[in-house]
Formats: C-alpha cells, sequence, structure tokens
C-alpha cells in the first residue's frame, strides 16, 4: 500500500483534497500530454536538425520513419508520404542527413520528435558515400559488367534524345548533328533535376525502349541521356537507382552524356557508351557526312583501281599462256583431212551399192509375168471356196440356241421370288421391304412386318407366336397334277 500523501505541516493524509487557493489543480495526462504539445510546436515550430540516419523504415502506407542520432543522443522523426514521395535521393541507414521540419510530441509513449518535411544528405562527403554504396550494390547484381555492353550503330536512321527541352544541351546536340550528318531525331522533354526528374527520367528511358518497330514513330536506333554540367547534387538524379536500372534494361543501345569531362554518375557506368559531354555524345552518334562521302569515294577509287589492274594482270597472264597454244589451223587441219578422205570414200560405195542394187533388181523383174499372178490368185479363190461353210449348218447351230435360250427363259420365269404370288402366296418381309423374314422367331423379333402380295402390301404387327413342332414331309407326288400344285412349276 502506498504511503498517504503529508499535508502542509508535514503529516501524511490518505485522500488528495484541492486547498482553497490553491494554484496547482491536478491535470489529466491528457492534459498535460496537450500542454506539453503546443509548448514543443510553438517554441521548436521550425528547426534543422544534423544527425546520422537510424533504424530506417518505409511503411506499406508510404511514410518514413526513422531515427537521428549523433555520439551522445537520438531523435525519432517522421516524415509524411507527400513529402517522402519527392526525395531526390534514397534514405538508408549510416547516411547522415539534415531534416527540416517541426518538433511534437508523441502521446502514446511520451516520447518527442522531429516531422520533416525535407531531408538533405549532409554535405558532398555524405553525398559521395551514398553514392559508392549505390555504386557497389549495383555493380555486385552485373548492372555495370562489361559483357553488357552492346556496340552502337555506325549510322543511326533515328535518335533519341532524354534532356530538358529548353536548355543550352539540345541546341547545341541539333547544331552538331546537322553539322555532322543530318538526322531524324526524337526528344522527350524531362526534368534533369530536382523533385521528380528521377521517375521522368526512367519512364522516358523505358518508353523509348518499348516503341515497337513500325508504329506511328519510328522506333530509335540510339537513345542519348544528356544533361549539362553542375555539382554532384545537381546531377544526383541520375544516380538514382531507377534511372540506373532503366538505362541498364534498356533494348536500345544507349549514350550517357551527363555533366562535363569530369563528371561522373551511375548512369554513365549502366551505359553502354560515355560521352564526356552533350556535344561529344552527338559526335559519337553520327559521322561526318563529308569525311564519310570522302572514305566512299576513296574506297570508289581504290576499287576501280584494283579492278583495272586485275584485269591487266589477267590479260598479261592470258597473253603469256597464248604464246604456248599451237594455232587452230594446225589443230583441225589432220582432222579436215580425214574428214575430206572419208568423205570421197563414202560417195564412191554409195555410187557402187547403188549399181548393184539396180542390177539385182533388172534380175527380179525377169522373172515376174502377169500370168503368174493370175494362177496364183485362182489358187487362192479355191481354198476360199473349200473353206466356206453350208448354210444348213449354221441354221442348225441357230435353232438350238434358240430353244436353249428359251428354255432358260422359262426357268427363270418359274424361279422368280415374286411369282409364286400370283398364285395366292405371300411373302413376308421386314418393315422396309427390304429381308425377308422365313420363320416364326425372325417375325416376333421383327415386331413390325410387310406381307407383300402380287399387287401391293400390307403392313403387320406381331404380338407373340409359338414354334410349330417339326413334321415329316408329305412325299412328293408321281406327278404335278397327282398331289398338291408345284409352288414353281408353270402357272
Amino acid at each position: 500500500m502506498d504511503s498517504p500523501i503529508p499535508d502542509a505541516e508535514g503529516n501524511a493524509r490518505l485522500l488528495a483534497e484541492a486547498k482553497a487557493g490553491s494554484n496547482a489543480p491536478a491535470l489529466s495526462v491528457s492534459e498535460i500530454s496537450n500542454a506539453l504539445k503546443r509548448t514543443v510546436e510553438d517554441r521548436f515550430g521550425h528547426v534543422r536538425v544534423r544527425g546520422e540516419l537510424s533504424g530506417f523504415k518505409r511503411a506499406a502506407s508510404g511514410h518514413l520513419y526513422f531515427s537521428l542520432k549523433d555520439a551522445d543522443a537520438k531523435l525519432d522523426g517522421v516524415m509524411w508520404k507527400g513529402n517522402a514521395a519527392r526525395l531526390p535521393f534514397a534514405p538508408e541507414d549510416g547516411l547522415e542527413v539534415v531534416a527540416t521540419g517541426k518538433l511534437t510530441t508523441y502521446a502514446g509513449r511520451s516520447s518527442y520528435q522531429i516531422v520533416a518535411d525535407r531531408l538533405e544528405v549532409a554535405g558532398e562527403g555524405a553525398l559521395m558515400l551514398l553514392f559508392e554504396k549505390l555504386k557497389a550494390r549495383l555493380a555486385a547484381e552485373g548492372l555495370f559488367d562489361r559483357e553488357r555492353k552492346r556496340q552502337i550503330p555506325f549510322l543511326p536512321r533515328t535518335i533519341a534524345v532524354v534532356t530538358s527541352p529548353t536548355g543550352a544541351v539540345i541546341r547545341d546536340m541539333l547544331h552538331r548533328l546537322e553539322d555532322r550528318f543530318p538526322s531524324h531525331v526524337l526528344l522527350w522533354p524531362v526534368l534533369v533535376q530536382g523533385d521528380g526528374a528521377a521517375a521522368q527520367i526512367a519512364a522516358a528511358v523505358r518508353g523509348f525502349s518499348a516503341m515497337p518497330a513500325g508504329g506511328p514513330a519510328p522506333r530509335p536506333d540510339l537513345v542519348i541521356v544528356a544533361r549539362g554540367g553542375g555539382s554532384i547534387e545537381d546531377l544526383w538524379a541520375f544516380n538514382e537507382e531507377t534511372v540506373v536500372r532503366a538505362v541498364a534494361e534498356c533494348s536500345v543501345p544507349i549514350i550517357s552524356a551527363v555533366g562535363h569531362e569530369t563528371d561522373t554518375t551511375l548512369c554513365d557506368y549502366a551505359a553502354d557508351l560515355r560521352a564526356p559531354t552533350p556535344t561529344a555524345a552527338a559526335e559519337m552518334a553520327v559521322p561526318v557526312r563529308l569525311d564519310l562521302a570522302q572514305r566512299l569515294a576513296q574506297a570508289d577509287l581504290r576499287l576501280t583501281g584494283g579492278l583495272r589492274r586485275f584485269v591487266d594482270r589477267a590479260r598479261e597472264r592470258l597473253t603469256a599462256l597464248a604464246r604456248f597454244l599451237p594455232r587452230a589451223t594446225d589443230i583441225v587441219a589432220a582432222r579436215q583431212q580425214m574428214a575430206d578422205e572419208m568423205g570421197e570414200k563414202l560417195r564412191r560405195g554409195l555410187e557402187r551399192r547403188a549399181d548393184l542394187a539396180r542390177i539385182q533388181l533388172a534380175g527380179a523383174s525377169g522373172r515376174l509375168s502377169p500370168a503368174l499372178l493370175y494362177r496364183r490368185q485362182a489358187l487362192a479363190a479355191e481354198r476360199l471356196n473349200a473353206l466356206r461353210l453350208p448354210p444348213s449348218l449354221i441354221d442348225r447351230r441357230l435353232t438350238e440356241g434358240q430353244q436353249r435360250l428359251s428354255g432358260l427363259d422359262r426357268l427363270l420365269r418359274s424361279l422368280h421370288p415374286e411369282a409364286p404370288l400370283g398364285r395366292g402366296f405371300a411373302r413376308i418381309t421386314t418393315a422396309d421391304g427390304g429381308k425377308s423374314i422365313v420363320s416364326s422367331e425372325q417375325a416376333v423379333a421383327a415386331g413390325k412386318v410387310r406381307i407383300n402380295f402380287a399387287e401391293g402390301h400390307v403392313d403387320a404387327n406381331v404380338e407373340g407366336g409359338k414354334r410349330a413342332s417339326p413334321k415329316p414331309a408329305p412325299a412328293r407326288p408321281a406327278s404335278p397334277g397327282a398331289g398338291q400344285q408345284d409352288l414353281f412349276g408353270d402357272s
């Protein structure tokens, strides 16, 4: 149990009582916290605090929470999402910064903190430390590897430029391109420093990288990211991680031309080629048209001279080789003489063959006479008359064929399945008339049948049946007229 509260005379009291005229009334915790909050905010409504970032955290809401510390003290801090989105660098633990804002209290923890409106890197030394840390981390990911570098096209048709549209940089680059080799230039205007510059530069690089071939605007063959000189703080947008990654991932070869020759940014390491100045980037992008024309003219002269020398040397070699070749008349003279001799032999042979054939024809023509031909004709006529058949034999063969054909016709009519229908019989088929039914089992299985008569048919339903026991077949009558009429006999 707590000790009693002493009174004015020093005597202990159990209950707290307010005395008349007392100027120290009891305050609630909220009242004292609010009073303390107003006092701190009135006294420290605008302060600048320098310290090292510690415990930095970015909440899902976008707010930043951190602490500023030095060797002897620590101060909690917070930056709301709207201000955090405009930070020109990525805060991290160990970075020395200057926070600008106001002091306030946080009643939930009975602590005080700074609500920062702005965070700035404390001096170029701290900024260079941040630069080196980010450079080492991105280099470890391979973004600066030499194997990633691509060859810059020799003569790009379309050049894309990412820079400010109002500065001297774009004018100098256009002037230098016009002097060297006029090209089609696409400009994506961006901020090159200050709030939002890094996001605009990254969006421009990614936009050029994503342009399709054959679209409304020509896809660039080369991208140049350019900015004039300045301090490391002025050029910091080109050190932002989002810009460096956009440059490294660009599908189009890219030249980084940021600052003057002594200025270096992380964008330079990620690009395929670094130019010391924007003007130098324009010079690297295209050759000099006059120099190129002169080089082409010289190449044409060398090519023409080389061809002429080649032809001259070939002609000399051909002339030298022609001296060892025999004359054409010497080559064909022997063959021509042989052809003349063969032609003469052929003429004499043909004449001898014609004479021989003429003699043979004269001998054969003496043996031919009309009487001989007439005699051979008469013998042939006698043989032909001997081979003729008598008409009676032909008539007998025809009569026998007709009788045999008539018998087959009668047999065909008697065996036709429709022939018995004319004598009172009927034929039962399936309902479509396609297949004949020859047993009661088939009729029951079909259910519906068609009964065909000599003239027309009727359809019937089979409701059931009983198979008859087999009976012995009746004896055939001795003659068709002595018993039942023959089903397939003549009518």
